[in-house]
């Protein structure tokens, strides 16, 4: 028989398995928003107790991935459409000032690592893997936030690059998931300003590259889910 701390660490790999696979599936909006996630489907499925299951969909709605209704039931969280021209304002605003303050202080060995992402991200878009993308997309903003070097604006940039996955997830299927060669080319710009320490230049393709990615979010919204929303940088 199991000892209570054998059986702890079971429910705990159980329970990031879950985890793992449901996050990546509401990322990739394999799972729309909307959708039910039953425990006792979900048991079945991983052939596991609902007590894993349950642990997960907590670790979910911390990351406010799924919502829990009056009624208890579980649904992956909807996107809220009209959220947008704030949450976009404070995207654009930590892609600027990450971006300049990396311009501003330079560090080679920090630099490795974004180019390392960088790499990972020229492979996802030449491989048409969505999902790889998103995760590369964001380790590169990241590291470029470390190189920064506030704590505070890294830890609020994770942040709002974890809450717009999804968001980026519709901004690359209205590219049917070809990513024009554009996108890696302007992290490369990006790349090249910070190394030359040309904070003016990192602040123009910060703006520039936050610009874009509203441009076609709002394009996307307006024609394909009928929901015209103002999304403004101002």
């Amino acid at each position: 028989m199991r000892n209570d701390a054998e059986n702890v660490r079971v429910r705990g790999s159980g329970t990031q398995s879950v985890y793992v696979t449901l996050r990546r599936e509401i990322l990739s909006m394999a799972l729309e928003p909307g959708s039910p996630l039953d425990e006792v489907r979900l048991s079945e499925r991983f052939q596991m107790s609902r007590t894993p299951i349950r642990e997960a969909l907590l670790r979910l709605a911390a990351d406010g991935l799924v919502t829990t209704l009056p009624n208890r039931n579980t649904i992956v969280a909807t996107i809220d459409f009209a959220s947008l021209p704030t949450y976009f304002e404070a995207l654009t605003l930590m892609y600027r000032v990450t971006t300049r303050g990396a311009a501003q202080r330079r560090n080679a060995e920090i630099m490795k690592t974004v180019r390392r992402h960088q790499k990972d991200f020229a492979e996802a878009v030449a491989g048409r893997d969505a999902y790889a993308m998103i995760e590369a997309n964001r380790e590169f903003h990241v590291s470029i936030a470390e190189l920064a070097g506030n704590p505070y604006y890294t830890a609020f940039f994770a942040r709002l690059l974890d809450e717009g996955r999804r968001i980026l997830r519709l901004y690359y299927s209205t590219f049917d998931d070809r990513l024009p060669r554009q996108y890696v080319d302007e992290h490369e710009e990006i790349i090249a300003a910070i190394e030359t320490g040309d904070v003016e230049r990192a602040d123009q393709l910060a703006i520039a590259h936050a610009a874009q990615i509203v441009r076609q979010i709002q394009e996307y919204i307006a024609r394909d889910l009928d929901r015209p929303v103002a999304i403004s940088m101002s």
